[in-house]
């Protein structure tokens, strides 16, 4: 039973660690754009400038 005296006060702070991040990831914008990241991988890169002339081969 003593286990109790040192566990609770242990599990509400690491409560309070865990809220304490979520709060600070919140406001340092960390959430703010969910989608884009998510498909920048998805989007192939650019095309090559067109030169007007076919490439040789050989």
């Amino acid at each position: 039973m003593i286990i109790l005296l040192m566990l609770v006060p242990l599990s509400l702070m690491l409560l309070a660690v865990a809220i304490g991040a979520f709060v600070w990831a919140v406001r340092k914008g960390q959430f703010d754009d969910m989608d884009t990241p998510a498909l920048d991988i998805l989007s192939d890169d650019a095309p090559p400038a067109a030169t007007g002339e076919e490439p040789r081969h050989g």
